[in-house]
């Protein structure tokens, strides 16, 4: 196999050996092989309808704080829909193929409307003025790491406390996996920790499949450890790319997965890696509201 080094940068006069997100990171964890695919092969991902409703409706949310407190209803925001849809279609016009005919988008349409209503059981956004939306955040951490992401929304109390909230249109996970869906949140802490020297007071995951909120309490202990872990997380991803050895890793993550065809578990063959020495630092990372990849 083709071996590969890893491509450095500058970032704010910090030279740069790689940067990860919440997603790609992700990747990694889940399967080398589709992290490979992702990052190295940069193979085009198929927007799902789920996904794409996932990213219309982060739209809507985050559209919605833009009217007076007074205006925030369930009216408001299934209002926002139609626009929302029409400037998605502007921005990624294949997601229009997704639905057979004027019946099947209408559906789904409606079932959007129908997660910004769970949206509304779970909290009152009239009585809410978010600090950031839609908020970019990046810091690189000891070794040349630079670690980035979109944050869905930051409150912040008037006592100075900060909440770091993200909306999932899919449904909260069994208690046995819910460190894992916090990871994600445990990275934005530990980015927001490292740029402003304040560790979030609490971390919640909003998931409006099933009305559900999952929150964590971070301290410095929990973020160093996801510090260290992702360390060690981007030490497997320079071996791999000096190996040339991107494993795969069967899951029941597999049946949605694009790549099937091309994975060993499944009897495909990968494509050759690219003609390139170096790993890219990673693809463009884009909020939720702009992409139809990683929204959920």
């Amino acid at each position: 196999m083709r071996a590969q080094t890893v491509e450095h940068t500058v970032v704010d006069g910090v030279d740069v050996v790689g940067s990860l997100s919440p997603s790609r990171a992700s990747d990694f964890m889940t399967c080398p092989l589709l992290y490979r695919f992702r990052v190295v092969d940069r193979l085009p991902q198929v927007p799902t309808a789920d996904a794409v409703r996932g990213t219309l409706v982060h739209a809507v949310l985050e559209e919605l704080f833009d009217a007076p407190a007074a205006e925030r209803t369930l009216d408001r925001a299934r209002a926002l829909v139609g626009p929302a849809w029409e400037r998605l279609q502007e921005a990624e016009p294949d997601v229009a193929g997704l639905f057979d005919d004027g019946t099947a988008l209408a559906t789904w349409l409606e079932s959007a409307g129908g997660l910004l209503a769970s949206y509304f059981t779970l909290e009152d956004p009239r009585r809410l003025e978010p600090a950031e939306r839609e908020k970019y955040v990046e810091t690189v951490i000891d070794g040349g790491l630079l670690l980035r992401g979109y944050v869905d929304r930051v409150d912040v109390a008037a006592t100075g406390e900060v909440r770091v909230v993200d909306y999932k249109t899919g449904r909260a996970p069994r208690e046995v996996f819910e460190a894992k869906a916090m990871f994600q949140m445990k990275f934005y802490a530990l980015v927001m920790w490292r740029t402003t020297g304040t560790v979030p007071a609490l971390l919640q995951l909003m998931y409006l499949g099933n009305e559900e909120i999952l929150r964590y309490s971070p301290d410095e202990h929990d973020l160093l450890a996801t510090e260290r872990k992702l360390r060690a997380l981007w030490a497997a991803i320079e071996r791999a790319a000096t190996t040339g050895e991107w494993r795969p890793r069967k899951s029941a993550l597999c049946g949605w997965c694009d790549h099937q065809a091309l994975c060993p578990e499944w009897g495909g063959t990968p494509p050759p890696l690219p003609e390139r020495e170096t790993l890219p630092l990673g693809p463009a990372v884009h909020s939720p509201a702009e992409s139809t990849l990683d929204a959920d």
